[in-house]
């Protein structure tokens, strides 16, 4: 199966997320491209067999870029074998609230581009303090304090499931 990876990411765990994706599909068979989404919006999506968007929530919204990109192939993503990557620290925890707020973020993304995702893969993503200037250094303990996450300044935590990421993959191809 040919796959188009497509990726915006803000300060590297959606990158890294998705270069995990590209390099398992392509252990498994498959030919990968993966690229930033701002290099995807003018590609003929049509040229593949499956299409995986990924970007990442801060403050309640997914960068313009993916969201442009969604918008401009939003007619070939609907009839394409496509499916929506969205990372977020809140998918670590198993708080109902988050999770509601998580949904309701992919429902407005789905409004604001006119592409509804069949599969929609949440992914933990990571807290990346060593790409934090201070304010959001200062912003994202603050975050993580609240629940209850012990975090260092300066230092990175990740908070991906790659297993539960390898079976979400499968799921969605149909090959788990």
């Amino acid at each position: 199966m040919k796959i188009l990876i497509a990726y915006a990411s803000t300060e590297g765990q959606t990158r890294k997320i998705a270069r995990y994706c590209a390099d398992y599909l392509t252990e498994q068979g498959h030919t990968v491209e993966l690229c930033p989404a701002e290099d995807a919006t003018d590609t003929s999506l049509s040229r593949f067999d499956a299409v995986l968007l990924a970007g990442s929530l801060h403050a309640g919204n997914y960068q313009p870029v993916l969201v442009d990109l969604a918008k401009a192939q939003a007619g070939t993503l609907r009839n394409a074998k496509a499916a929506f990557l969205s990372v977020s620290l809140a998918a670590a925890g198993d708080d109902t609230e988050d999770w509601v707020g998580l949904r309701n973020c992919v429902t407005r993304f789905a409004e604001e581009t006119g592409w509804t995702p069949k599969t929609v893969m949440h992914v933990a993503g990571a807290f990346r303090f060593s790409e934090y200037d201070f304010f959001k250094s200062w912003a994202m303990r603050w975050i993580a304090k609240e629940k209850d996450q012990s975090v260092k300044p300066g230092e990175d935590k990740e908070y991906t499931d790659w297993a539960a990421l390898k079976t979400a993959l499968g799921d969605w191809l149909g090959t788990a």
